[in-house]
């Protein structure tokens, strides 16, 4: 069963993946927090400084390490029994509490780095992000509900290549696709509310200046973060789902990602 985890108003998440000292990234995370800083009580976590281990396995269960089944089940059950280990229940104590949820990270093969990904595979446990049944509409606290619902999340990302290249139409596919599966498979699935994502575009070939507008981008957005609208995806509770596929009559025709965002 899923517990629903009160936030604590003002307080802020800053979740970093970059292994590089004196990186453009850093540069972004040191500006960025101190920025918030300024009024909002900032926790971060600093998955590589904290030489975080992203692998989930048997050590994540507890007593229930030798027995068989499915993993994620059991590591719902080892939440449960207070078992998971105290790194994974550091970072899960960080993440109830806050209100926001930054989320940093350079794209590496479209996509997140590993370090970032095994830390949403095993903070992000069933029972604490996730769970049973709601008991009113009979459909499981997920997409849009569950542990974590009532929280937003900015993602703050870096790529290498350019606004076209990675655009709509680009070669390598649209960003907000290729992070489909953070944004919606990840955040919104535990409730979370992502925000539009905050792209640094020519990552690797920004200069002293290019990097101070950078970072003053960075700091404007975060003065009115607190104010942004969220980018809902539909939620699964609101019926517009049949045996998980959105209904035939809405947007007929269409396949593609964007038909799981709503209306603002």
């Amino acid at each position: 069963m899923t517990i629903a985890h009160p936030y604590e108003p003002g307080s802020v998440l800053w979740l970093y993946a970059h292994p590089r000292g004196g990186s453009l990234n850093e540069r972004l995370f040191r500006e960025g927090v101190d920025a918030l800083a300024v009024d909002h009580d900032v926790t971060t976590s600093d998955l590589y400084r904290q030489a975080f281990d992203p692998v989930l396995g048997v050590r994540d269960l507890g007593d229930l390490a030798e027995q068989a089944g499915n993993l994620a089940v059991l590591a719902e059950e080892s939440y449960g029994r207070g078992q998971l280990p105290a790194d994974v229940r550091a970072e899960q104590a960080k993440l109830a509490r806050a209100e926001l949820l930054v989320v940093q990270f350079p794209l590496w093969w479209y996509g997140p780095p590993a370090i970032l990904k095994g830390w949403f595979d095993r903070v992000l446990t069933g029972g604490f992000a996730h769970g049973d049944l709601d008991p009113e509409l009979g459909v499981p606290r997920r997409y849009g509900d569950g542990g974590l619902s009532g929280r937003r999340a900015l993602v703050v990302v870096t790529a290498g290549e350019d606004a076209r290249s990675i655009g709509p139409r680009g070669i390598s596919g649209d960003l907000e696709s290729l992070l489909f599966p953070l944004t919606h498979g990840v955040l919104w699935y535990v409730g979370i509310e992502p925000l539009d994502l905050h792209v640094v575009h020519d990552a690797d070939a920004l200069d002293a200046d290019d990097v101070e507008r950078e970072a003053r981008r960075l700091r404007a957005r975060l003065r009115t973060v607190d104010a942004e609208a969220p980018r809902r995806f539909r939620a699964l509770r609101d019926g517009e789902y049949h045996d998980r596929a959105l209904r035939p009559d809405l947007l007929p025709g269409r396949t593609d990602l964007g038909i799981h965002v709503a209306a603002r």
